[in-house]
């Protein structure tokens, strides 16, 4: 198969990217979001001149300033407003209402912003997919999010032409939907575990890139994605905590973390976890299990690493966005109704391998994954003509 490092990307187009994305695009409003530590700092753009703000920074550069130079002439758009609001300070938590544009002028979101636009572009630090979901099922936007934002993903992973992405989530979609369980062995630290989760059969998701259409609907870009909301799941898995590098062993039953166990690192980092479960016990709920499907290089952010082929994550938390049940109102803490990517790749768990992963469905045990590579069945997928 072809490597990422063979692969040559076209120059990103932002034209290009909406007009495939989003089509019909013509007449509808766009607005951009962002997300600040103060937003006020989004007056006269004055964020610009701090050095933290790399991915907001893309923001402007990338999206905002081409929209204005000329996007969306060519493709009939409207508006072109840019908010920023508060960092919320975890993946996929409710987003605060209060935004400020760069006049300096507060706004709030379900007011002002929501209601008032066909197409909402959420460059930002954390993913907002779930509450921008949430959000567009009840104004009616279609939407994208960007977060982590990066050279890398702006020069391969958001240059792609998502059409040709959708088609390949589509043939790996077809022959792994419906699938009783799936078996993941992990190989660290001298010692072989293996985590079970029961997906019964439900219909396999594709994350595919495309918001075709006018209906209510949130694309996470860079996509190409094949999941589930495990109905269940039990055994053993490690997780290298990237606060410091501590590696614990979770155990789960009854589909979530119910301990962790420290093997190698800080003991303080497994006990804050422990605590953090036994006060909130969903917050170990495992709420997707996710296969990548692209040939892309690696880009340091999970929201591009997590689509390529041979990676596989689990995440806990929220689910809502996925179709699963776990909502943020289901939380002990509102602080903690998070969905949190455990990504596994050679890239970023060298000390883990996932040697193999086993699909059981209709009375076949099929091999997905062998060390990071995809197996045979996912290649015979993948070259198949649909």
């Amino acid at each position: 198969m072809q490597s990422a490092a063979d692969r040559i990307f076209p120059a990103f187009s932002l034209s290009r990217l909406l007009g495939t994305v989003f089509d019909p695009i013509r007449d509808l409003r766009v607005a951009l979001l962002i997300d600040l530590q103060d937003p006020s700092e989004i007056k006269d753009f004055a964020y610009l001149k701090n050095d933290a703000y790399s991915i907001q920074r893309h923001a402007y550069e990338d999206f905002y300033r081409v929209l204005h130079d000329g996007v969306m002439d060519e493709l009939g758009l409207k508006g072109g407003e840019i908010f920023a609001y508060q960092i919320t300070g975890g993946s996929n938590l409710d987003l605060p209402d209060r935004a400020v544009g760069p006049s300096g002028e507060a706004f709030s979101l379900e007011r002002d912003v929501y209601p008032h636009y066909d197409l909402i572009l959420c460059v930002s630090t954390y993913s907002a997919t779930a509450p921008l979901t949430t959000f567009a099922k009840t104004y009616g936007f279609r939407g994208a999010t960007l977060h982590g934002v990066n050279d890398i993903i702006l020069s391969s992973g958001l240059c792609v032409d998502y059409n040709d992405v959708a088609a390949d989530a589509e043939k790996l979609r077809i022959g792994m939907t419906r699938a009783d369980r799936f078996e993941v062995d992990f190989e660290f630290l001298d010692r072989k575990e293996t985590l079970t989760l029961h997906t019964d059969r439900q219909e396999a998701q594709k994350s595919q890139g495309l918001c075709l259409g006018l209906a209510p609907d949130v694309a996470n870009l860079p996509a190409g994605e094949i999941y589930y909301v495990p109905k269940s799941a039990e055994g053993r898995f490690p997780l290298v905590y990237e606060t410091d590098g501590t590696i614990g062993l979770m155990e789960v039953a009854g589909g979530r973390i119910q301990h962790a166990t420290l093997l190698q690192g800080d003991p303080a980092t497994v006990d804050a976890h422990n605590r953090k479960i036994e006060a909130d016990p969903v917050t170990g709920e495992l709420g997707e299990l996710g296969f990548g499907t692209q040939v892309l290089p690696v880009s340091g952010a999970d929201i591009q690493d997590e689509k390529i082929l041979g990676t596989m994550h689990v995440a806990t938390g929220r689910s809502d966005h996925l179709g699963g049940d776990l909502t943020p109102d289901r939380f002990e803490h509102a602080g903690n109704a998070t969905h949190d990517d455990i990504l596994f790749a050679p890239h970023k768990t060298p000390q883990i391998d996932v040697s193999e992963v086993r699909m059981y469905r209709n009375g076949r045990v099929d091999v997905l994954i062998e060390h990071f590579q995809p197996a045979e069945y996912m290649q015979g997928l993948l070259s198949a003509t649909v």
